[in-house]
Parts: structure tokens; C-alpha cells; sequence
């Protein structure tokens, strides 16, 4: 799998260099800077650095839009949503407008229209309903590494695996609770996309991942713009 790896010490100091590659990235961008989060302890982790006093004052938070790449369909204060994680470790401690977070809408609807709205926000903030190649939707896409290998909510076997017209999709039956994810056109409509893995546990799927096994859902993401990852020792086994 083609990308950079970018190996740091252990989990913290991959969240101290991920936070500052981010406002790197942020402040380098002219005009709106589009970044899809995604859930995870590795992104929490980065999440507070970005929140803490080195860092809240320096980011463009008032020309930085927010997404999620996948959700729970859970509401959003539950404990299990990506929203929630974000607004605490993050979100509600920066000067963000709120009308520049976007999360899924996981209340009064179903699974099926909270993607289907949410495709309708995605290409609202475009300005087109078809993705232009030269012309990416995300300046920067976090994405997480699955043990089995998924990313997002891109799970082996689902039938969002081979969407490639919808932006969206609802994820039913892969885990107990319904998911909300995005398709890989819309995943790879990114200028840079940054996968986060670290920690022991990672090893074995990172080096599968790395080596391009095809059958990860994570080795079908193919942006337009650039690969990185971000890892530690014990998850690279260095």
C-alpha cells in the first residue's frame, strides 16, 4: 500500500505530531479548511492536544468546517458517538461556529435518510452534487485502522464496500447498532488522507494493511491527493 509512515514513539507523541502536521496543514490552507474525524483513542488523544492552551489560539477555527467520516446510529450524546468524543475532547473547548460542525443527524430519522441527508450537506458545502478530480471535497481525512481491517464503517463483506454513485451510506447488521458511513469516492475526495494507528494490538492489521492486502476494506481507500499514516513503535513493531 502506497503512503508515508510517519512512526513516533508511542500514542502520545503520535497525537502531539498529528496535532501539529493538522494546524500545519490548517494554516497552509487558504480559505476553508474541510476536515472529516474520525472516532477513535488515537484521535481523542489529538483531539485534546489541539484543545489545550499550545495549541486552541493557533488553529484557523474560524474558517475550519468539520465532518465525520462514519457514526453510530446512536444519539449524540451517547457514549458511543463520534460526535460526542469530538465535542468533548475538542469541539466545545475552541472558538469553532457551530454552524461549521456538522454532524450526522441520528435523531428523528432512520438510518437510511440520516445518509441521505447527510450526502445532501456534504454536496451543499461543494457547491455540486458530482465530485471533481481536480477539485477535492476534504483538505484532510482522518480515518482509523480496524482490526479486521476496516475503516470508517467499511466493514468486510457490507454492500457499502461497492458504492461508488452515492456519497453515503447506512451500514446495517455488520454490528448491533446501525453505522453511518461514507463511500469511497467521497472518502477519497481528499487532498491528504491520514490513516491513525497506534498501540500494540495494531501491529498485525497495520502490516497487512501496509503490505496491500486487498481484502482490508482500509487498502480500497485510494485518495486523489496524498496517503500518510501515523503510527508508533508497537504498532510498526520497530
Amino acid at each position: 500500500m502506497t503512503g508515508t509512515v510517519d512512526i513516533s514513539v508511542d500514542g502520545d507523541a503520535v497525537a502531539r505530531r498529528v496535532a501539529e502536521w493538522v494546524l500545519e496543514r490548517a494554516l497552509a490552507t487558504a480559505g476553508r479548511f474541510a476536515w472529516c474525524l474520525s472516532g477513535g483513542s488515537t484521535p481523542k488523544t489529538t483531539f485534546g492536544v489541539l484543545a489545550s492552551d499550545a495549541f486552541r489560539n493557533r488553529f484557523p477555527w474560524d474558517r475550519t468546517h468539520i465532518f465525520f467520516g462514519d457514526e453510530r446510529f446512536v444519539p449524540p450524546d451517547h457514549p458511543d458517538s463520534n460526535y460526542r468524543m469530538a465535542r468533548e475532547a475538542m469541539i466545545s473547548h475552541v472558538p469553532i461556529p457551530a454552524e461549521q460542525v456538522h454532524p450526522w443527524q441520528t435523531i428523528g430519522t432512520d438510518p437510511e435518510h440520516s445518509a441521505l441527508h447527510y450526502a445532501d450537506t456534504l454536496k451543499r458545502f461543494y457547491g455540486a452534487d458530482t465530485l471533481d478530480p481536480a477539485r477535492p471535497l476534504f483538505d484532510v481525512m482522518f480515518l482509523g485502522l480496524g482490526e479486521d481491517g476496516h475503516t470508517a464503517s467499511l466493514f468486510p463483506g457490507v454492500a457499502a464496500l461497492k458504492e461508488r454513485t452515492a456519497w453515503t451510506a447506512a451500514v446495517i447488521g455488520a454490528k448491533p447498532e446501525p453505522r453511518l458511513t461514507l463511500s469511497y469516492p467521497v472518502i477519497d475526495s481528499s487532498r491528504v488522507v491520514a490513516f491513525l494507528a497506534a498501540g500494540e494490538g495494531k501491529r498485525d492489521i497495520l502490516a497487512k494493511a501496509l503490505a496491500g492486502d486487498t481484502s482490508l476494506p482500509a487498502v480500497g481507500v485510494k485518495p486523489i491527493g496524498e496517503l500518510c499514516w501515523f503510527t508508533d513503535k508497537a504498532a510498526a513493531g520497530t
